[in-house]
């Protein structure tokens, strides 16, 4: 198992990027876009094998194409993240191939743009602990004309995906069709709105609702910040989630200089997120994360 590999090692040795040991439990790093370190391109196939082999947990954008296929994109435009221009759901998925990601790979060879086709190819055999986010940018008037196609995709490969999105009518339309896949519940933004307007005192509430909603989540998705900030006012989120028995990613956490590993700030906060008992922390520098939270734990 991973977590007894790094059990006695040192701070440097052997990192995957995988999870921590923190207290007993162990933490998974989620792979925040297919990204191990800030130096993997977006949305890697390389980085998504390699994660597979080694039980990773990872995860992947995905928009809805005119023709009601999904690119793997986080954006509503491709004018940043590709070579090409306008919205993702005015081309097809074969014109949408054609183009190339804005970030070659990291041997400098062009990337075409995947599409949802590309990744249920790629998933293949898997460890045991791979799981792979789908998280779905569109709502469910842009995405319903996909979900048939993507069940069809995935069919095969449930027990390596949690499907999530801002829309829960989405998610719940693809939990439908895929009933072995999981479902993650990103209810931040919502959250964020009533915390914004002073309504401190509804977050539990509200995040309790939505946990008792019709997406009964696997895993909730919160953003990092909100939990401290909520935790502060003496608001306990992950409390709130294990209670109603889900688990907890708190995203997107990342060092601002990995190589350096935590500054003092960032030590405590990451350290309070374990406290709080997030079971899975998002980051674009998983390996970085990793090293520097041995480093930091055998310093004492």
């Amino acid at each position: 198992m991973e977590s007894k590999a790094r059990e006695g090692a040192s701070p440097t040795d052997g990192a995957t990027g995988v999870a921590i040991n923190h207290a007993g439990r162990r933490v998974l790093l989620k792979w925040h876009r297919l990204r191990r370190s800030a130096q993997d391109p977006l949305f890697s196939a390389h980085v998504l094998a390699e994660g597979l082999r080694l039980g990773a947990s990872m995860e992947i954008d995905l928009r809805v194409t005119r023709d009601g296929g999904f690119a793997v994109l986080h954006d509503e435009r491709l004018d940043e993240e590709t070579s090409g221009a306008g919205l993702v759901a005015e081309r097809t998925g074969e014109e949408i191939r054609e183009l190339h990601y804005a970030e070659p790979a990291r041997d400098g060879a062009p990337r075409a743009v995947m599409l949802a086709e590309d990744i249920a190819e790629l998933l293949g055999p898997a460890h045991p602990d791979a799981l792979l986010q789908l998280d779905m940018k569109d709502d469910l008037s842009e995405g319903r004309r996909g979900v048939d196609r993507l069940a069809e995709l995935f069919a095969g490969h449930q027990k390596h995906l949690v499907v999530s999105g801002d829309d829960t009518d989405l998610t719940r339309a693809i939990g439908e069709k895929l009933p072995g896949m999981k479902q993650g519940l990103e209810p931040s933004f919502r959250l964020l709105d009533l915390y914004r307007a002073g309504e401190k005192d509804k977050l539990a509430s509200q995040l309790s609702g939505e946990l008792g909603g019709p997406v009964r989540p696997y895993i909730v998705y919160l953003w990092w910040q909100l939990v401290l900030d909520a935790d502060a006012d003496g608001i306990d989120l992950i409390r709130v989630c294990h209670d109603r028995g889900a688990l907890v990613d708190a995203w997107t956490f990342n060092l601002a200089d990995p190589g350096a590993g935590f500054s003092d700030e960032e030590w405590r906060k990451f350290s309070r997120l374990l406290e709080l008992g997030a079971d899975q922390i998002s980051t674009d520098e998983a390996i970085a994360t990793e090293r520097a939270y041995y480093m930091r734990a055998s310093a004492g």
